[in-house]
């Protein structure tokens, strides 16, 4: 993936903990920085093409595999 630098306004003592977090656990603070962003998009990435399914479900319906097929009217039934 292509890399593009960005800058940010991180409040001073949020970044020096964030220093201090990258060292323990041995990775560059840019490659712990990038961890929240890319799990935010995979995140909403998945919540986004869920839904799309879900629409899709709705707009098509499901069959049930009974093997029957409805011939009635919702407003027939109802006399409407």
């Amino acid at each position: 993936m292509e890399r593009q630098n960005a800058t940010l306004s991180i409040p001073k003592e949020i970044l020096k903990k964030a220093r201090i977090l990258a060292i323990a656990q041995d990775t560059s603070l840019s490659r712990l920085l990038t961890r929240v962003p890319t799990a935010a998009v995979a995140q909403y990435e998945q919540v986004t093409l869920a839904g799309m399914a879900q629409k899709k479900l709705l707009e098509e319906g499901v069959d049930p595999g009974t093997g029957v097929r409805i011939t009635w009217e919702r407003e027939r039934l109802h006399g409407r």
